[in-house]
């Protein structure tokens, strides 16, 4: 414990020198070898040199102290913490030449690599980058779409990679990107990414054994988001007590979605909309609070989502399935459509969410299995009304996915379909104005439980639940507020099994509706209160 609380200070200590010893090996100040931290002087070459001799003798720490350095590409070598000590800021250049210069891998036969970044790394092992200093990339020299941008880390192919406590922001890119990386902690850092395109906060791609803790990231574009832009998943990834802004997906698995997401937890996390910026991409308010996406072939299963609080998102809940089947390695063949599986969420509370509402939405012949919401407290702006609820929704298939890719809903609550297995319990949804549409839908959804749904009721609204072409439902323990007209509407030749047990209709005028094409037998109330007569 000791040596933990006195590392920062020691680091400092062993500094009179280019090479003294300190923690973990011998400590490097880069002012040593000619770098001057007065925010002009680029930096670059001499910054270079002292992460080349750290690594010829054996790793340790190369040092940053207050001031401003000038940089463009470093790239990091193996067994070496760059340690930004408060009061430093590294600098990204404004200059396009200054970035992605030819490297030589160590231990390869003169393998090159380029990447235009300001701290950049492929094939590494035992790095970090730590301290309370800040990186600015000054992004807003890159806003343009096309061609290359920095960002302000990128690692490829390493292991044993800490990223802690570093301000970071300004990229003219994504912020940092990880990709095919093992073993990475990314603990206590601060991101504010909005000055460019693409100003995502924090992306883990195709990464394997993730820790993600008490880090704060406000950002245009996604905020925290996993990737596979190959076919291998993210996985056995964890995002704990972090606080998100985005004007576009706070929490996102997704889009790219080669290899998919597995094993993934994500618990005790705040979300709200941007409050310090103004939008590029997405939208002021934000898009999605959570967003779990698979439409490149890849397989999302077992995913954990739990206590988040979101406040001012367009949609807080957004589950998609689709089939936009984007390669990302040559001579691939397109993939099939993949598999979504195995997710519960729970212990969420929203407020202030647009009137889009929340979807799970699978493909014809292709559903989303096995999703368990649970204790989920949902406050909606409201204003739908019954034209909406009787909107046909396309399928889009190939579209990008986002949470308001098929405008507002025919639900104000929840739009689930193409769905198997689906579990909904204890959830309840309040709306600051009036809403005339349903506050949940079933389209095509087979086995679902459907317990102490809790919603208001606004007189000549329609249905509070509809079931169109659906099976083996069970809607229990509810008990619709005074002045509900209808409880249920079924609708579709194919809606059957469907069973009302244990509800309260006393202050129900109508307990539910079949339309022609619905046989007569395929309703079941069983133990119920009546309505009153």
């Amino acid at each position: 414990m000791l040596k933990n609380i006195l590392l920062p200070t020691l680091s400092i200590l062993f500094l009179s020198s280019s090479v003294m010893a300190g923690p973990g090996g011998k400590t490097y100040n880069v002012a040593d070898f000619g770098a001057k931290p007065d925010g002009k002087t680029l930096c670059t070459e001499a910054i270079q040199n002292a992460v080349e001799r750290c690594a010829r003798e054996g790793g340790g720490t190369v040092y940053f102290g207050a001031g401003t350095w000038l940089t463009g590409t470093i790239y990091l070598e193996s067994r070496i913490t760059l340690w930004l000590d408060s009061g430093c800021v590294l600098l990204g250049s404004k200059e396009k030449e200054d970035y992605g210069r030819p490297h030589k891998l160590a231990g390869t036969e003169g393998e090159t690599f380029s990447y235009w970044g300001i701290i950049a790394g492929k094939g590494l092992e035992n790095i970090a980058i730590r301290g309370r200093g800040t990186i600015d990339g000054q992004g807003a020299n890159f806003r343009y779409k096309k061609g290359a941008r920095p960002k302000n880390i990128y690692l490829e192919n390493c292991s044993d990679v800490l990223i802690e406590d570093v301000r970071l922001r300004s990229a003219g890119s994504w912020m940092q990107h990880y990709r095919n990386c093992d073993r990475l902690t990314i603990r206590g850092i601060a991101v504010f990414n909005h000055v460019a395109y693409n100003n995502d906060g924090l992306n883990i791609d195709s990464c394997r054994d993730v820790s993600i803790i008490g880090c704060v990231v406000d950002s245009d574009d996604d905020g925290i988001v996993l990737k596979s832009l190959s076919r291998k998943p993210c996985e056995n990834i964890t995002i704990s007590d972090c606080v998100v802004s985005s004007h576009c997906n706070s929490i996102k698995m997704g889009t790219e979605s080669g290899g998919g997401f597995q094993n993934i937890t994500v618990t005790n996390c705040t979300i709200c909309s941007p409050r310090y910026s103004k939008v590029t991409y997405g939208r002021q308010r934000g898009l999605a609070g959570l967003a779990l996406e698979i439409v490149d072939g890849g397989t999302l299963d077992r995913v954990v989502v739990s206590n988040l609080t979101i406040k001012g998102v367009t949609v807080p809940i957004f589950m998609r399935l689709g089939n936009r089947a984007r390669l990302y390695e040559e001579d691939q063949p397109k993939p099939n459509v993949g598999k979504f599986r195995n997710v519960i969420v729970s212990n969420i509370v929203a407020i202030d969410c647009s009137p889009v509402g929340c979807s799970i939405t699978g493909l014809p012949g292709h559903s989303i299995e096995n999703i368990t919401l649970s204790d989920i407290r949902l406050g909606f702006e409201g204003g739908g009304t019954r034209e909406q609820a009787a909107r046909e929704i396309p399928e889009k298939p190939e579209s990008y996915p986002e949470s308001t890719m098929f405008g507002t809903l025919p639900a104000y609550g929840f739009f689930c379909r193409h769905v198997e297995d689906l579990r909904l319990h204890n959830l309840k949804f309040e709306t600051a104005a009036s809403d005339y549409r349903h506050a949940v839908v079933l389209d095509d959804v087979e086995n679902a439980v459907l317990d102490a749904i809790d919603v208001p009721f606004q007189a000549g609204a329609a249905g509070m639940i509809r079931c169109t072409n659906s099976k083996d439902i069970q809607v229990r323990n509810c008990r619709p507020p005074a002045g509900t007209e209808r409880f249920l509407d079924l609708n579709g030749p194919r809606t059957a099994n469907i069973m009302l047990l244990s509800n309260d209709f006393g202050r129900v005028s109508e307990i539910s509706h079949l339309a022609p094409d619905v046989a007569k037998t395929a309703l079941a109330l069983v133990g119920n209160h009546p309505p009153a007569k």
